[in-house]
């Protein structure tokens, strides 16, 4: 489908080449054909067409001569604004969350995903439900329950919408006890969990795949991954780790996306250590940082658990700018090559290395229960046997130490 681009500036302090190459991907990733794109000033965001009287005869033109079939705005729309865009245009406008709904809605595969994508989807038809039908609230022929027959269909609408999400919140939060119970379970055996997060598009199943040989998709395009996937890698040190791969964030991300996905989130507020994948090689990087941290926010993730910033996608760098990146002190790898995979999982190694302590103890002879238990965990340093029983000096956690006590 032949797709018209425009951006609205406000003023803000993005690149609007960027930001429209970002939106491209965007409708490419639905299957659609930008055929002109244009970043456009607007002096009042409350405007009822948004854009100027001018600008929308222009575009109109436009839209006509090249056959063009759709508008994506890639901003926020009200309700009235779309409905006025679409009667001057005579084509769909569709505007950012909507664009974002729609490429989750065609990447979902579980049940989870599904419930979440449509969850987000009646949040943000409530929301422009209630503005697009303000103007009967003016229109009533009685008053108290009583209302005019646009108002009585509002409200059956309204209410339908309401039921819906009801009863999918019902069904996730079923799904949120499962996954608390599996959290739960994991707790009990001794694996940590590292989830990568980043921008979408940043390298993270590409480096997912590369630290635990797995085959997830990967794709140059936005949302390629929805669904979590947790995989279990092994570090330099010989110990096992989870490590869990979820959706990318993007700059302006849908609240109702943020907040419906919020349960498959969570995986990432527990885990042990985040990765915070950045593609370095991005004219956006900063940008891109700050709108993932933005999301880590939301979610309540600010101190805790700690986050280990990763720059991906050196193969693209020049050798100067490698150099820079060196300065940081910060694993700095390509996911495509293997550059550098080295250096980024000795790095989680020693992020979850517990803090450890030198103890001695002596087990008396009846005591090989124990004594196998040391062993078998590899805390021993050294070991002497004596007439009063065995000497034992361990190097131990105190999770480890725990354990010891409670097996």
């Amino acid at each position: 489908m032949k797709t018209a681009l425009l951006r609205p500036e406000f003023g803000g302090r993005r690149e609007p080449t960027h930001a429209l190459a970002e939106a491209t991907a965007l409708g490419s990733a639905l299957g659609l054909k930008i055929a002109f794109q244009a970043s456009l000033r607007v002096r009042n965001r409350g405007a009822p067409s948004l854009f100027g009287a001018g600008q929308c005869a222009e575009i109109g033109r436009r839209l006509t001569d090249q056959c063009i079939e759709s508008v994506i705005v890639d901003g926020d729309m009200s309700a009235a604004q779309q409905s006025s865009l679409e009667a001057l245009w005579r084509v769909p406008v569709i505007d950012r969350t909507r664009l974002i709904l729609d490429i989750f809605a065609k990447r979902a595969r579980s049940r989870e995903g599904v419930l979440q994508v449509e969850l987000a989807d009646l949040e943000y038809q409530r929301a422009r439900l209630v503005r697009r039908w303000d103007h009967l609230e003016r229109q009533r022929g009685a008053t108290g329950f009583v209302g005019g027959a646009g108002e009585t269909q509002i409200e059956a609408d309204r209410r339908a919408i309401e039921l819906r999400i009801e009863k999918l919140r019902r069904r996730l939060s079923k799904i949120v006890r499962t996954r608390a119970l599996h959290r739960d379970a994991r707790r009990r055996v001794p694996f940590s969990v590292v989830a990568l997060v980043g921008y979408t598009n940043c390298g993270k199943s590409t480096l997912f795949n590369r630290l635990t040989a797995s085959s997830v998709r990967a794709a140059d395009m936005p949302f390629a991954t929805l669904d979590p996937k947790m995989r279990a890698m092994q570090l330099p040190s010989g110990r096992t780790i989870i490590l869990s791969d979820t959706v990318g964030f993007i700059s302006d991300l849908p609240t109702e996306l943020v907040a419906a996905f919020r349960a498959t989130l969570e995986e990432t507020a527990s885990a042990d250590l985040i990765l915070l994948v950045e593609n370095a090689a991005h004219p956006e990087a900063d940008h891109q940082l700050q709108a993932v941290q933005a999301t880590l926010h939301a979610l309540g993730i600010i101190d805790s658990p700690p986050i280990m910033r990763v720059r991906n996608k050196i193969d693209l760098m020049t050798a100067t700018d490698k150099l820079r990146l060196a300065a940081h002190h910060q694993p700095a790898l390509s996911a495509l090559t293997g550059e550098g995979l080295a250096t980024l999982t000795r790095a989680i190694d020693v992020a979850l290395r517990p803090p450890q302590a030198v103890e001695r103890m002596i087990l008396s002879h009846d005591e090989g229960r124990c004594r196998s238990w040391l062993h078998r965990n590899g805390v021993v340093v050294t070991e002497e046997h004596s007439s009063r029983g065995t000497e034992i000096t361990v190097r131990w956690s105190p999770e480890q130490k725990g354990r010891f006590h409670t097996f």
